[in-house]
């Protein structure tokens, strides 16, 4: 894909920018590079030497970001992989003055009808972040019973009647069905009908799939334990999220290593003996009616911020 494919704005901008704060000879990582947006932001505000660590385990992602980011030359460093890999992506580079998540599956995901994410747009039943790597979404079905199934669509979409949606899903794979926009028409008849204005019923589905099939939120929790040690102090970190599990393992994250020790140190040697974050966003930031207005998808997007203090 180019990167012209991959070119969209950029969710909460001003205020990532105004959290992060980049700076003149900073390090800053960017762990969900997508094709670019945030990075191109943080490169500007830190000129005229500050640094980008982007990472992103899609190729098409890395490829657009590359060539938007190229006039930065080596300012610019890019790696693929996941950001709960983060301590082995960062053991050469070291600890960075700032980091940027922006959860979830990017605008160039969602328009691609060969990654399966969109119900409108048909494609196959894949849903993998990294198309080069692990079981689909049709796999996930396939391998599941209809109660593992229903729990997936229980906890990760909060689905309505998860039971019966699983056993629409398992019936439409074992009937040999791997179209998007097929399946989601199964959902829509085995759910009540839509009240005018409301999403369609196979959103969450779609949603809890993908979270299982890419294990967002084992991957978000390998991050948020790892991140202290990679953040320099007085370093920042910004999470976008757009799904309340998202949003909850952040804040409980943040809000657990500003309050410091919970123990004797004796008994818990590991704890810091002092709150090592800083809470900058008392409640998670939400985009302005004039952002979701030019770009619908930021509606559910939370931002939460901190710094580093140790």
């Amino acid at each position: 894909m180019g990167g012209e494919a991959f070119r969209h704005t950029p969710v909460m901008a001003r205020e990532v920018v105004e959290y992060l704060q980049p700076q003149a000879s900073g390090v800053y990582c960017d762990a969900t590079l997508g094709g670019g947006g945030h990075a191109e932001l943080i490169l500007e505000a830190s000129m005229p030497d500050g640094r980008l660590i982007g990472i992103d385990h899609d190729r098409d992602a890395l490829e657009a970001a590359r060539d938007r980011l190229e006039r930065y030359g080596e300012r610019a460093i890019m790696m693929r992989g996941n950001f709960g890999q983060i301590e082995q992506l960062l053991a050469d580079i070291g600890p960075v003055d700032g980091f940027l998540l922006d959860l979830g599956v990017s605008s160039f995901q969602l328009d691609a009808a060969d990654r399966g994410f969109s119900l409108r747009r048909d494609g196959s039943l894949d849903m993998r972040m990294d198309q080069s790597d692990g079981p689909t979404a049709r796999d996930l079905i396939e391998d599941s019973d209809e109660n593992d199934l229903a729990q997936i669509l229980r906890e990760y979409g909060e689905v309505s009647m998860p039971r019966r949606v699983a056993r629409a899903l398992k019936r439409a794979v074992d009937e040999g069905i791997d179209s998007t926009v097929e399946v989601a028409e199964r959902i829509k008849r085995v759910l009540p009908k839509l009240r005018k204005g409301s999403i369609h019923p196979a959103t969450t589905v779609f949603q809890a799939l993908r979270i299982a099939v890419n294990a967002e939120l084992d991957v978000l929790e390998r991050f948020l334990e790892a991140f202290p040690r990679w953040l320099k102090t007085n370093g920042r970190i910004v999470v976008i999220a757009y799904h309340s599990l998202e949003d909850r393992l952040v804040k409980n994250r943040f809000r657990e290593l500003s309050r410091g020790p919970t123990g004797p140190a004796d008994l818990y040697p590991d704890e810091p003996r002092e709150a090592t974050l800083e809470i900058l966003t008392r409640k998670p930031l939400r985009p302005t009616d004039d952002e979701v207005e030019a770009n619908p998808r930021a509606r559910s997007a939370r931002l939460r911020a901190a710094r580093m203090r140790i």
